[in-house]
C-alpha cells in the first residue's frame, strides 16, 4: 500500500499540471462542487476565471497533444504563472465541467477536502493536495489486489506480494492516480469488490460480507459510470453465494440478499432524485451505450465490434480494424506506455521488446493453470463471476467507442479504462510466478517484480523528457 501511495505521489510531481486526460474538467467539478454546493449542469468548458487563467499562464492547450511543445521552459514564463497565481479572481462559474459533468459525486466530495484544506495556497497548491488524495486511494487499490491474491490463490504464501507489489507499481496505476480523475477511486473500490468477493466464496457468505460487497457496489456505482461494467458479475456472484449459504442457514440467505440489494438502490435512487432535481445527468455515457444499436442499426455489428476491439477477427465478421491488431496496437501498447494526453510515448522498438515478457508470463501462467486444472473444476462459479466482470467492463468500452465508430476507430481504446480489472492482473502475475515452479518461482517472481519497477523507472524518466526537455 505504502509503496503505490509513493508511487503515484511521485507521478503526481513528475507530470505537470493538467497534462492528465481530462483532469481540467475534473478539477472543474470539484471546485463547482466545494464553491457552489451544486452539482455541475453543462459539459461545456467554460472553467472558472481562475481556473481559465491559470490553464493559459501554463500553456496547456498548446503543450497538450504537442510533444514538441514543452512546458513551462523559461523563467519569463515562470514568472507570468506566478503573476497568474497571485491575481484573485473568482471561483465561481456556471457549472460546466466538461466531461465530468456526466459522472456521479462520490470521488468529487472526496476531493472537496483537500481543496478546502488548500484554500489558503493558490491553485495549483490546491491541484497537488487533490493529487496526494488519489494517490492514497492507489495505495487502497494495491492493498486490495494482494488480498485478493491472497484468498484467491491461498497455496503459495510468497506469490500473494508478486501479484501486489507488481500493481502496487505499475506506471499506468500511478499515472491515473497521480492526478485528479475518478478513476482514482474507481480502481480502489472495483478491487474491494474484487476482493470481497472472493473472500465471501472462500468462507462463505455472512449478513456482514453480503452488506459489505453491496456497500462497494453502491460506492463504485456512486463513483464513475464506468463501474456499470462490473454490476452484471458482481450480481452473478451474490446469487451464486446466497445459493450455496442457503443451503446451510435456509431462508436468511434471501433475506441477506434482499438487505444487500437495498443497500445498493437507495443511494442510487437518492443521487438520481437529487441529480432530476438539479437537472445533472446521472448516467451518461452508460445510457448511450446501451443504445447504440440506434446509431447504426444492427446489433450484429456491434457486437462485430467489440469483439474486433479485443480480439482477431472472425470469418463473417466485418474488417473494423482492416490495418492493425487491437489487442497489441491498441491495448499491449497502451499498458506499455502512452502517457500526458496520449502523445508521450516511447520509441517502436521499446513496444516490439515488450511482447517477449508478455508471451512468457502468459505461458508461465497457463502452465500453472494447466497443472492446477483439478482444484479449478471445483470453482467454476467463482470463476465465472470473475469472467463476467471483466467481459463487462470489457463490452461497456467497447459499446461506449462504437458510439463514434466509424468516424473514429476506438474512441476509448484506451488502457485505462480497463485498470478496474487490475486484480485479475495481479492473479495473473502470481500464477506465472508459481509456474516456474517450486524451485524457480521465487526467482521468476522476484523478476516480475524487478520488471515492473524498471517499467515504472523508465516512464517516468519518459514523461520527464517530454515536458522537460
Amino acid at each position: 500500500m505504502l509503496v503505490a501511495f509513493l508511487s503515484a505521489a511521485c507521478w503526481s510531481f513528475i507530470t505537470p499540471p493538467f497534462e492528465v486526460p481530462d483532469e481540467p474538467a475534473h478539477f472543474a467539478y470539484v471546485q463547482q462542487l466545494a464553491k457552489r454546493a451544486a452539482l455541475p449542469t453543462s459539459s461545456g468548458e467554460r472553467y472558472s476565471p481562475e481556473e481559465t487563467t491559470v490553464l493559459q499562464a501554463l500553456r496547456q492547450e498548446e503543450v497538450k497533444q504537442a510533444p514538441q511543445i514543452l512546458s513551462i521552459a523559461s523563467l519569463a514564463e515562470q514568472s507570468n504563472l506566478q503573476r497568474a497565481l497571485s491575481t484573485p479572481l473568482s471561483t465561481n462559474s456556471e457549472g460546466q465541467a466538461g466531461v465530468a459533468a456526466n459522472e456521479p459525486p462520490l470521488y468529487y466530495a472526496l476531493e472537496a477536502i483537500p481543496y478546502g484544506l488548500g484554500a489558503g495556497g493558490t491553485l495549483l497548491d490546491r491541484l497537488e493536495l487533490m493529487r496526494l488524495l488519489s494517490a492514497l486511494m492507489a495505495g487502497l487499490t494495491a492493498l486490495f489486489t494482494f488480498m485478493f491474491v491472497r484468498e484467491a490463490l491461498p497455496g503459495v504464501r510468497w506469490a500473494w506480494s508478486v501479484g501486489g507489489l507488481s500493481v502496487a507499481i505499475a506506471p499506468l496505476l500511478g499515472f491515473m492516480s497521480g492526478a485528479v480523475n475518478p478513476d482514482a477511486l474507481l480502481f480502489a473500490v472495483s478491487a474491494a469488490l474484487f476482493y470481497l468477493l472472493a473472500r465471501a466464496f472462500r468462507i462463505g457468505l455472512t449478513r456482514a460480507s453480503a452488506c459489505a460487497i453491496a456497500a462497494v457496489i453502491a460506492a463504485g456505482l456512486l463513483t464513475k459510470v464506468n463501474f456499470i461494467g462490473l454490476l452484471p458479475g458482481a450480481v452473478l456472484g451474490l446469487i451464486l453465494l446466497t445459493r450455496a449459504a442457503a443451503r446451510t442457514v435456509g431462508r436468511t440467505a434471501y433475506m441477506w440478499l434482499a438487505l444487500a440489494l437495498a443497500i445498493v438502490i437507495c443511494p442510487v435512487l437518492l443521487y438520481g432524485v437529487i441529480s432530476a432535481l438539479a437537472n445533472h445527468p446521472t448516467i451518461g455515457l452508460a445510457s448511450n451505450a446501451l443504445s447504440t444499436t440506434t446509431h447504426h442499426g444492427s446489433l450484429f455489428g456491434e457486437i462485430s465490434y467489440i469483439w474486433e476491439l479485443y480480439l482477431p477477427r472472425l470469418p463473417g465478421m466485418p474488417h473494423d480494424f482492416p490495418h492493425y491488431l487491437t489487442s497489441r496496437e491498441v491495448w499491449l501498447n497502451g499498458y506499455v506506455g502512452l502517457y500526458g494526453w496520449l502523445d508521450t510515448t516511447f520509441p517502436t522498438w521499446v513496444y516490439d521488446a515488450a511482447l517477449a515478457p508478455t508471451a512468457l508470463i502468459l505461458a508461465l501462467c497457463a502452465r500453472a493453470l494447466i497443472s492446477s486444472r483439478a482444484a479449478l473444476r471445483d470453482r467454476v462459479g467463482e470463476l465465472l463471476v470473475y469472467a463476467g466482470m471483466g467481459i463487462g467492463v470489457m463490452a461497456l468500452v467497447g459499446a461506449d467507442s462504437y458510439l463514434d465508430f466509424p468516424q473514429i476507430a476506438a474512441e476509448y481504446g484506451q488502457a485505462r479504462y480497463l485498470l478496474p480489472m487490475l486484480p485479475l492482473l495481479g492473479a495473473v502475475l502470481a500464477l506465472a510466478a508459481r509456474g516456474a515452479g517450486r524451485r524457480w518461482g521465487p526467482v521468476v517472481g522476484a523478476l516480475i517484480v524487478s520488471l515492473f519497477l524498471a517499467h515504472e523507472l523508465f516512464s517516468q524518466l519518459q514523461v520527464i523528457a517530454r515536458y522537460y526537455g
